[in-house]
C-alpha cells in the first residue's frame, strides 16, 4: 500500500512539472514573437526609414511600402541640406568642360607640379595595395602625355610635400609603400632639365602630407601628420636652398603653425606665405597588421586660412566657404587670386561617408574675400590643378574617389574649362 501511494505521488509530481514546463515554453514563445513584431515595426530598426515621416511624427509600420531609393542628385542634395547645409553644393556658375587626353594610370594621393607647359605627376596609389614609383609628364600645348621616368626607390609614394623654383622640384617626406605604411624622412630634388635626382638633408622627423613651399630662399615644411599618421603636427622647419642644393645641412626651427594636420594648400603670393584648409586626423595602420592595413579614425576637416608675412607670427584670415581638405595640389595663383578646385569636406553626419567637393573657389588676395566661381564636372578628391593661358586644367583621379555623376566609368582624365571665369581668362 505504501509502495502504491509513493508511485501515485511520483506520477502527480511529474504531471505538475510537465504542465509548468509547457506553460513556460508557451510564455517564452509568445515573448519572442512580440519582441520580433515590435522590432519590425520600430523606426529605429528600419534600414529604409523615411526621415521626413519620422520628423513629422507619422508612424512607420512594417506593412507600409518601403520608400523609393533616392537616385537623383537634386534629391540627394535636398536630403543633405536638411541635415547640414555644409554638405550641399554651394551656388555656383556652371562651366562647360572639355575632356582632354586620358592619363596613363589612375592615381590617388599623388603630387603634381607645373613648369611652363609641362605637368609633372608623381607617384600615388594605383589602388590601396599598389603604389606608383614613377613620374608621368603631360604637355598642355600638345594635349599629350610625353614622358615617363622612375623615382628613387627610397622616395615616398604618397602624401608628399612638394615645391618648385621653376626648374628644380623639391620633394619632401611622405608615406613609403601602400596601405597605411610608415613615413620616410628622406627628401629629394629633381632637376627637370636633366632628369637627375639628388638628396636633400632629411627632416628632423618624418611627416605625412605636410604643407610645403619655397619662400625667401628657404624650403618651408610645416604641419602634416605625425608618425602614427593620425596626430596633427604643428612643427615648422626651413632649409636654405639654391639651384637644387641645400646651403646648410640642418633644418631650422620656425614659428609653429597654429593648427596642424595634412592635405593643405600652401601658397606664396605677394611675398607672403599662406596655408589654406586641411584636416586633423587620418586613417591609421591597424595594430599588428602585417600589411599595415588602413583603418578609419576620426577626422575633422576645416577651412582655416593662415598667413605669415614677417616670419614671426601667423595671422588668421577669412576661412574658406566650406571646410576643405586634400587640396595640396589643387590650387593655382592667377591675377592676384588663389583658385582652389574640389577636395573633401566634413563627413555626412548620418552615413559618416566621405563627402566630396565640387566647387571652384577664388580667394582674392587684394580684398581677402572668398567666392565660388564655378563647378567641376564631378565632385572630386585630390585634384591636380594647373593653369595655362586661358584654360583651367584639372587632373582627376577617378576610381572610387569622385562622385558617380555625370559619368560612372573609372579612369584618369584631364578636363579644361572652355568658359572660365574672368579672373582666370583675363590674361
Amino acid at each position: 500500500m505504501a509502495r502504491f501511494s509513493g508511485q501515485n505521488a511520483s506520477r502527480k509530481y511529474l504531471f505538475v512539472l510537465s504542465c509548468v514546463a509547457l506553460i513556460g515554453i508557451v510564455l517564452i514563445a509568445d515573448l519572442l514573437w512580440a519582441s520580433s513584431s515590435a522590432s519590425a515595426s520600430s523606426p529605429y530598426w528600419s534600414t529604409n526609414l523615411d526621415l521626413a515621416l519620422e520628423s513629422t511624427g507619422v508612424a512607420v509600420h512594417a506593412s507600409m511600402p518601403k520608400p523609393a531609393k533616392k537616385s537623383s542628385r537634386a534629391a540627394e542634395d535636398k536630403d543633405l541640406k536638411g541635415l547640414n547645409a555644409t554638405f550641399a553644393d554651394l551656388p555656383a556658375p556652371e562651366l562647360e568642360w572639355e575632356e582632354m587626353a586620358e592619363a596613363p594610370v589612375p592615381r590617388l594621393d599623388g603630387a603634381a607640379i607645373q613648369i611652363k607647359n609641362l605637368l609633372y605627376v608623381f607617384a600615388g596609389y594605383g589602388n590601396i595595395n599598389y603604389v606608383h614609383s614613377h613620374v608621368d609628364m603631360y604637355d598642355f600645348i600638345g594635349n599629350t602625355w610625353v614622358g615617363r621616368f622612375d623615382m628613387p626607390k627610397e622616395m615616398a609614394h604618397s602624401h608628399l610635400g612638394m615645391a618648385t623654383d621653376g626648374r628644380y622640384i623639391y620633394i619632401v617626406t611622405g608615406q613609403h609603400g601602400p596601405q597605411c605604411r610608415g613615413p620616410t624622412a628622406r627628401n629629394f630634388v629633381l632637376d627637370t632639365e636633366t632628369k637627375n635626382w639628388h638628396d636633400l638633408p632629411p627632416l628632423p622627423f618624418p611627416r605625412y602630407a605636410p604643407a610645403t613651399q619655397l619662400w625667401r630662399g628657404r624650403l618651408h615644411v610645416m604641419g602634416g601628420s605625425k608618425e602614427d599618421r593620425h596626430e596633427p603636427a604643428l612643427e615648422h622647419w626651413s632649409l636654405p636652398v639654391m639651384d637644387g642644393k641645400a646651403l646648410e645641412q640642418e633644418w631650422h626651427t620656425e614659428v609653429p603653425i597654429p593648427r596642424g594636420g595634412p592635405h593643405r594648400a600652401c601658397i606664396v603670393a605677394n611675398d607672403k606665405l599662406f596655408v589654406i584648409g586641411g584636416q586633423e586626423g587620418d586613417f591609421m595602420a591597424k595594430p599588428g597588421s602585417p600589411i599595415f592595413k588602413c583603418v578609419r579614425r576620426s577626422e575633422v576637416v576645416y577651412g582655416d586660412v593662415y598667413m605669415l608675412d614677417d616670419g614671426l607670427k601667423w595671422k588668421n584670415l577669412p576661412p574658406m566657404p566650406k571646410p576643405d581638405s586634400h587640396i595640396e595640389f589643387a590650387w593655382k595663383v592667377v591675377n592676384n587670386s588663389v583658385i582652389i578646385a574640389g577636395g573633401t569636406t566634413e563627413k555626412h553626419p548620418v552615413s559618416k561617408k566621405m563627402v566630396l567637393v565640387g566647387e571652384v573657389f577664388q580667394f582674392n588676395l587684394g580684398t581677402l574675400e572668398w567666392s565660388v566661381i564655378g563647378r567641376l564636372p564631378f565632385r572630386i578628391k585630390d585634384n591636380l590643378s594647373r593653369v595655362l593661358g586661358r584654360l583651367v586644367v584639372l587632373h582627376f583621379w577617378a576610381a572610387r574617389q569622385r562622385a558617380r555623376r555625370p559619368f560612372s566609368e573609372e579612369g584618369c582624365r584631364l578636363y579644361v574649362a572652355n568658359e572660365a571665369p574672368a579672373v582666370i581668362s583675363s590674361f
